[in-house]
């Protein structure tokens, strides 16, 4: 411990007096049963980040079968390239409400009674983990998913195809698979232009107004914590020295983002304002500090995903710092 206050010394009145273990943290008895809930759900994680990467989209079909809308072998052939896509795109969003279920479940361990925040994330550092790995998940999959027109492409397709056949009172199998309901909300969920984050940012918020009796600084607290833990990982060397993966590196900065945005559209004047619990401007400076290829999606995502960037309470060297 006597290290761990030498290296925050300078944060010592700001920021909390521990270091979150994302490479080693295991579940203690306390831990276990929520943490095997939500390991359920992100041991499909990479396996769904892995389907969003080799998704290449059925472009060319679809081009041909609209310059050729009298050739029915194309239009046929453009169908059956889009519906296992739709499938897939289905499964991303099924797997979004089942990361909400288990965001929830950790906001519930990390913030209740009779422990404060900082206390939880010390004590259960595995949550804390997992936490931190859907964050890291969610943000990977939204720069794959703004970077990849296809999907929104083919999800379009998809629709029109069904809206068309609808019309002329055809049945297609595929429906039976994406019924018009399940195309409503999907069509929703990929209109976003980080649809992982508003559904993290929507159960977040849904959490706060739910738990009446839970002050809303417990679970802001529970994000600037996290905030402020990663960022000084980051940008003390003794500790980055200790990290074993170079990819860890990348998972913090990804974390500190997620929790920024999350604290920002949670908190009633967000992660930017001076009474914000979060030191921006030292987030910001640690991001810009790192090679651009790394954090440039991360820089993104705080200048066009957060709530009040651009309110009047944000100061201009703030805004200077992400122009």
């Amino acid at each position: 411990m006597g290290n761990l206050i030498k290296v925050l010394g300078k944060d010592l009145e700001n920021c909390p007096h521990f270091f979150l273990d994302f490479e080693n943290a295991q579940p203690t008895e306390a831990e276990t049963a929520v943490w095997n809930q939500v390991n359920a759900v992100l041991e499909e994680a990479q396996a769904i980040l892995a389907e969003l990467q080799s998704y290449t989209g059925a472009g060319q079909e679809i081009r041909e079968a609209i310059q050729n809308p009298g050739d029915l072998r194309l239009q046929e052939r453009a169908w059956s390239a889009v519906c296992p896509l739709v499938a897939k795109l289905k499964r991303f969003y099924e797997f979004s409400l089942r990361l909400e279920n288990a965001l929830r479940s950790l906001l519930e361990a990390l913030t209740s009674p009779p422990y404060a925040p900082t206390q939880h994330l010390e004590r259960e550092q595995a949550l804390a983990k997992q936490f931190a790995e859907i964050l890291h998940f969610t943000l990977s999959f939204d720069e794959l998913k703004m970077t990849n027109p296809a999907i929104q492409n083919d999800f379009s397709y998809y629709r029109r195809t069904i809206s068309r056949n609808r019309i002329n009172n055809l049945q297609l199998d595929a429906e039976s698979e994406v019924n018009n309901e399940m195309a409503n909300r999907m069509s929703l969920f990929y209109a976003e232009a980080t649809p992982m984050l508003k559904t993290l940012s929507n159960a977040t918020t849904k959490f706060v107004s739910e738990n009446k009796t839970l002050p809303i600084e417990d679970t802001t607290d529970c994000l600037s914590t996290m905030a402020c833990v990663c960022r000084v990982m980051l940008e003390t060397p003794e500790y980055r020295s200790r990290f074993t993966n170079t990819e860890t590196l990348l998972f913090c900065m990804r974390v500190m983002v997620g929790v920024i945005i999350l604290y920002d559209h949670v908190h009633p004047v967000g992660a930017f304002a001076k009474t914000s619990k979060i030191d921006m401007k030292g987030c910001i400076k640690v991001l810009k500090d790192q090679p651009s290829t790394s954090t440039e999606g991360l820089l993104n995502a705080l200048r066009y995903t957060t709530r009040h960037l651009n309110d009047d309470t944000t100061s201009k060297q703030i805004r200077a710092l992400l122009q």
